[in-house]
């Protein structure tokens, strides 16, 4: 049974809470006002709801059929003809181009409707985010041609992408790739294999165009030496490709999804972007996926969170602790009055609200980064996105698999069968902390890249909205339960920072070794700033709505925020006790 709602009211809240008058305001986007975006958010939501949700425990159970003969893939029964409804209910192109076709929605509302198409069905998700990806990759990088080739077709969904990157000899290490790229007329032919491509062969749609890394002939050794090449599946003349799956991965959970060995005998590919610098025109497929798989993290977190509410109210098990609080026309109570329980569904509902509110301001960011008209109020926002995207990516999709394991913890033992749908979730969410760069390389990438970038720039630009935050509202005495909170967890942020540059720079273990919950302790931070602004919002308890929110904003502050001095201990301790053991000893 599907217990999922789409939280659109909460998605309202925020675009009106982090300022959607300046995004709408942005040059071509004066046709979705507040209004617009909200009725077209809800619209959506129905389609997804109706269309794909009921398809998830299906595609789950049925899986995908290869066939080894010929290479080709069937997706599960009504896979296609949902593919079709996304498509042509405009879904695929809301924040693509009008010139390609596209509705020219804004990125912060259409990201929140993506958390509604992840929460249906995470399998299908996947491929309309890879063809949002390889979109963003061309019309960054492309030249004109390629440009009008490709990306009307991917907005319409008769086209379909993928990125390949990973070798049987090299994942997060891509300057081990071997993949070869020959010069042939006009374009090149490239042969190698690529491993772990997520729909990389399906049968959806007419054509399907791979992002593919090579080398060329001379290439300098390492990443630097890597190009990357358009290759679709097929060619202009109708022919096939010399690109293949040959085998598919056994997988743990997102079984609707293919996960594809691809080989490339000769396949005919063209360049994008420059020669030896294709990492660039990767890393803007890579860093739009990396902000979509910390959605996931939370748009599966909140599907199991709704599933483990309705248990827990329908569910009756011992009697209440508070006498007051027992139903006497029953043999037991509903396990909703049980602290125990009561604790896991509020961690989980908090840290959702937080994370849902933490990417609707960072797509704002991207929003405000690729639009305004003012430089720095550009770079700004580019700086915030830059530090907020490996934390994003990190902290939402461990926390949303905690927050489902919890979630599951509630269900009881019906939490671990196929008549709940957490189990489910529960395996569809763990290779999200995985993929697109595991969370232990998010981590590296803010304490070795984002925080010395610019001598610390991204960092005073996140610190700068803090103070901003806590002088805007320092005035309203209401306002302390939450700056206070905010205000200590900065200070504990700042004091670890510091501390971890001054060791870094003798030992790079030292900072390796504690990356992880440096990140963590960051995004706890983030949460603080965004739970802040939104009781800010809801001071004054106007509707039975703002009523729990701000309840949910002293929930967080006073019993998720403290993770925080954990967190910090465990940073302070470094790498001392891990490192001392010698290998024999694992």
């Amino acid at each position: 049974m599907d217990y999922y709602k789409p939280r659109t009211e909460d998605m309202r809240f925020l675009l009106e809470t982090f300022g959607y008058d300046e995004v709408q305001a942005l040059p071509g986007n004066g046709d979705y006002d507040l209004d617009t975006v909200t009725a077209m958010l809800e619209e959506g939501a129905k389609v997804l709801v109706n269309e794909f949700l009921p398809l998830n425990a299906l595609g789950d159970r049925a899986g995908l059929v290869f066939d080894p003969d010929t290479g080709d893939v069937t997706m599960p029964s009504g896979f296609k003809k949902a593919w079709k409804t996304f498509c042509a209910n405009g879904l695929m192109g809301l924040h693509h181009s009008p010139e390609y076709g596209g509705s020219g929605m804004p990125y912060m509302p259409a990201v929140l409707l993506g958390e509604v198409t992840s929460a249906t069905n995470k399998s299908f998700s996947m491929c309309p985010g890879l063809s949002a990806g390889l979109y963003e990759a061309i019309s960054h990088h492309g030249t004109e041609h390629q440009k009008a080739t490709f990306l009307p077709k991917l907005v319409s969904g008769e086209w379909s992408g993928t990125m390949c990157l990973t070798e049987p000899q090299c994942g997060t290490d891509l300057g081990l790739v071997s993949s070869k790229a020959t010069e042939y007329e006009d374009h090149y032919k490239i042969t190698g294999t690529k491993i772990w491509i997520t729909f990389g062969e399906h049968d959806l749609c007419d054509n399907i165009i791979h992002l593919v890394l090579a080398r060329l002939p001379g290439a300098p050794e390492g990443i630097k030496g890597i190009s990357c090449f358009i290759v679709p599946k097929v060619l202009d003349d109708g022919t096939r490709n010399g690109i293949k799956c040959t085998g598919l991965e056994h997988k743990m959970g997102i079984k609707a999804s293919p996960t594809c060995v691809m080989s490339m005998e000769e396949a005919e590919g063209w360049l994008i972007g420059e020669p030896h610098r294709g990492m660039r025109t990767m890393f803007v497929m890579m860093n739009s996926a990396r902000l979509e798989v910390g959605l996931e993290g939370m748009a599966l977190s909140e599907a199991a969170y709704q599933a483990a509410v309705a248990y827990a109210r329908d569910r009756r098990q011992s009697r209440s602790l508070d006498k007051s609080k027992r139903d006497l026309n029953a043999k037991a109570d509903c396990i909703l009055v049980h602290p125990d329980v009561r604790r896991m569904l509020a961690n989980i509902k908090a840290t959702n609200e937080g994370m849902r509110a933490l990417i609707a301001w960072t797509a704002k960011q991207s929003d405000i980064a690729h639009g305004h008209p003012d430089e720095a109020r550009r770079n700004g926002a580019s700086d915030l996105l830059e530090l907020l995207t490996p934390i994003l990516k990190s902290y939402c999709t461990e926390r949303g698999f905690l927050n489902i394991s919890e979630a599951m913890q509630v269900c009881g033992g019906a939490g671990y069968t196929q008549d709940w749908p957490v189990e489910q979730l529960m395996r569809d969410e763990r290779i999200a902390m995985i993929y697109e760069g595991t969370n232990h390389i998010q981590a590296l990438d803010l304490v070795g890249r984002k925080l010395p970038q610019g001598g610390g720039r991204l960092v005073r630009a996140f610190a700068g909205e803090v103070t901003k935050t806590i002088k805007a509202h320092k005035a309203d005495e209401r306002m302390e339960p939450f700056l206070g909170p905010l205000k200590d967890a900065s200070k504990a942020l700042t004091a670890v920072t510091m501390e971890l540059g001054a060791k870094g720079m003798k030992d790079p273990e030292e900072v390796a070794a504690v990356a992880s919950n440096y990140l963590n302790i960051f995004a706890l931070t983030a949460l603080a700033l965004v739970w802040a602004r939104m009781a800010a919002k809801t001071i004054d308890e106007r509707s039975p709505f703002e009523v729990t929110k701000l309840k949910t904003a002293r929930y967080f502050m006073s019993n998720v925020l403290p993770e925080i001095h954990s967190l910090v201990s465990l940073v302070k301790a470094g790498k001392a006790q891990m490192m001392a053991f010698e290998d024999e000893e694992f």
